[in-house]
């Protein structure tokens, strides 16, 4: 048996901490949902303010509902000011209302580590967001994050053309540095072939190609989540963007691969975040010994 602390134990280390602003995702697979397993098993504290309720599973999205953006700065603002935050993972912003107080909350709390995943177009090729949030979404938001993590279909949305070749993906990597961003993670997955290309492009136009086999599986529920959010984590965790995403891409191709026999629903499935959880990293408060991560 284990007794608890006195209160008058000394606290002397905190959580790596890492903040989801996305929708949630009824079914588990994607959003936040997805990002705070991800936190959990690369051993981060994880928080959320959600943007949006949806009712959706495998199949597919039934229904949205924004949440006010008084209540989205409310969320920020209770977690930032009491826990504090070493990295953010960015989701879904529906409105220009939402993405505009995201961008606010981003400056008034000096926010940085932003991972931004635009989430833009669903799987069966619908687009879920109007001109004017994409508007504010280029202007308030892509200056502010460290990174966007556009797939093929939102790159192309953003750019204004299809995207259908490793040539294409490196002029929209350029166009979107462009139009303010400050690097570009653009997923190249949805090309055809059995391997799968992503392109790091960082602000001083250095461009870092990544390949891997491609993983056949019809669970990819929540994967461009999982990845962005795995990002965030290693960003909380010391990394730089680089090791960031070397380090979200194996972490998603594992969990990929370990649910890939797994049915979950009737549709597609989500990944198996918790094939090799880690215990919760911890930093040193100031004055104490050096962090543990």
């Amino acid at each position: 048996m284990t007794l608890p602390l006195h209160p008058d134990t000394p606290r002397t280390q905190r959580y790596a901490r890492v903040l989801s602003i996305a929708g949630s995702d009824s079914g588990g697979g994607a959003g936040i949902q997805a990002d705070l397993k991800t936190f959990a098993a690369l051993g981060c504290y994880g928080m959320t303010a959600i943007t949006a309720l949806t009712a959706q599973n495998t199949q597919g999205v039934r229904a949205i509902h924004g949440v006010p953006p008084a209540m989205l700065r409310d969320q920020i603002d209770a977690v930032v000011q009491d826990i504090g935050v070493d990295a953010v993972k960015v989701g879904m912003l529906h409105s220009p209302e939402i993405a505009l107080a995201v961008a606010q909350a981003i400056d008034r709390h000096a926010l940085t580590r932003i991972v931004f995943d635009p989430v833009m177009v669903a799987t069966s090729g619908a687009v879920l967001i109007d001109q004017a949030a994409v508007e504010v979404l280029v202007r308030e938001l892509f200056p502010r994050v460290a990174v966007i993590t556009p797939n093929l279909d939102e790159a192309g949305f953003l750019v204004g053309r299809t995207l259908t070749s490793e040539a294409d993906m490196q002029a929209a990597a350029h166009t979107l540095l462009a139009r303010g961003a400050r690097a570009v993670l653009l997923k190249g997955g949805h090309l055809a072939g059995d391997t799968v290309t992503d392109l790091l492009l960082l602000g001083n136009g250095q461009a870092h190609w990544l390949r891997a086999e491609r993983i056949h599986t019809a669970n990819t529920h929540g994967t461009g989540c999982t990845l962005s959010s795995a990002m965030a984590a290693h960003l909380a965790l010391g990394a730089d963007l680089l090791q960031a995403v070397q380090g979200a891409r194996h972490f998603i191709r594992a969990a990929l691969t370990a649910g890939a026999s797994v049915r979950t629903g009737q549709g597609s499935g989500p990944l198996n975040h918790g094939f090799a959880p880690q215990a919760m990293h911890t930093v040193a408060l100031p004055g104490n010994a050096a962090p543990e991560f």
